[in-house]
Parts: C-alpha cells; structure tokens; sequence
C-alpha cells in the first residue's frame, strides 16, 4: 500500500497541476467515445497502449478479457452492467476487446485452473471452451497458447453481438466492434480484420 501511497504523491505533485483543467472539466460528465474491454493482467494497461487520458474511453477488465452472453436475470453481472452503461448510457461509438499474450486465464482454459483458483476462474473460463478447441489442434504448447488467446477475443465478439442493443447498434453504423491483441514482450498490437486474420499495426 505504501507504494501506492507514493504514486499518489507523485501524482499530486506531477500530473494532477499538469492536467487540473481536464479534471475539473470532466467532474460533471464524460463522453468517451471508444469502451475498451480487457484483460486484469498487471501487464497489460489500455490507457498505456492506446496513449488514452483521463476521458477519452471507458475501460472493462476481468479474467481474459471475455464476454459472456447476454443473460438479463438476478445474479451478478458485472461485466455486462459495463457495456450497458458505456453502451446505452454513455453512448460509446467502438468497444475493443484487447486480448494480450502470456494469458494466465487463457492457460488456465488451456491447462486446467490452479487448484485454489477453482471457485471462479475456471467456471468463468468455461464460456470460452470453443476457444478451447480450435487452439488443441495445434501442434505446440506455444502456439496453443497463442491461438486461444486470438479465439477467446473471437468468442466475446460474437457474445457482444447477443446483446440485443449491442447487435442493432452495430446494424444501425452506431457501433463498430473491434478485436485486438498486445504482445507484452515485444509491444506489438495486432488488430482482428473481416477475414479473422490478427495482423500487426504498423508502429513508427
């Protein structure tokens, strides 16, 4: 906690005079335009990646990066209470779902859940058992690991589309869904094109 403390600190001192007037600007709205869902991996920030401040999208994260249908009914949702307040309350333009490399859950899915990661990590995994399959046809341990992590962003892009205001947006041209993976090692983004190839954006 007291690392936590002192970035706060520096913070304070540093960014916050920097950047007072957006704060103050954004206290009694915000309109992003972009919802980012991804993954809670430490590693992995989306405001970092895609050069975002404070204002500028609305971020999701859970194990994985995933998804889950569309199921309106008195348990808990998290993630879905999400993409209803970016999606018909904020009134977002794009939702990304980045998936990244060196996924535990995805490993997890792959490989069994840690024994004292059982209660919810690998029911939550399960939804993307699809995902599961397609990368088994793999050859190796590597490239497994490297197919799921592309087909579990595959898997919550067509859950996306289970959500009935998600879906007519998208008919309507209110709203483009995207799918993306970052590299951890190397900082590479790749971006899921209309033919289901991930494929790598130019960077300077």
């Amino acid at each position: 906690m007291q690392r936590l403390l002192e970035g706060y600190r520096r913070f304070r001192s540093g960014a916050w005079p920097e950047q007072r007037r957006v704060f103050e600007a954004l206290a009694d709205a915000q309109r992003p335009e972009a919802l980012v869902l991804a993954c809670v991996d430490s590693r992995v920030d989306p405001a970092m990646i895609f050069g975002a401040g404070p204002g500028e999208m609305l971020t999701v994260r859970n194990v994985a990066n995933l998804v889950p249908p569309y199921a309106p009914d008195v348990a808990y949702h998290g993630t879905s209470a999400a993409l209803e307040f970016g999606v018909r309350v904020i009134g977002v333009r794009h939702i990304v779902v980045l998936g990244h490399g060196s996924c535990g859950g995805v490993m997890a899915l792959l490989e069994g859940a840690p024994e004292n990661a059982r209660d919810f990590v690998a029911p939550w995994m399960s939804m993307a058992e699809a995902a599961r399959t397609r990368a088994l046809a793999c050859e190796t341990r590597e490239a497994r690991q490297r197919c799921a992590e592309h087909e579990v962003v595959k898997v919550s892009l067509r859950n996306l589309l289970s959500f009935p205001w998600i879906a007519a947006g998208v008919a309507a041209g209110t709203l483009r869904l995207h799918g993306a993976w970052f590299a951890i090692a190397t900082g590479e983004l790749q971006l899921l094109g209309a033919d289901g190839i991930f494929r790598t954006v130019a960077a300077p």
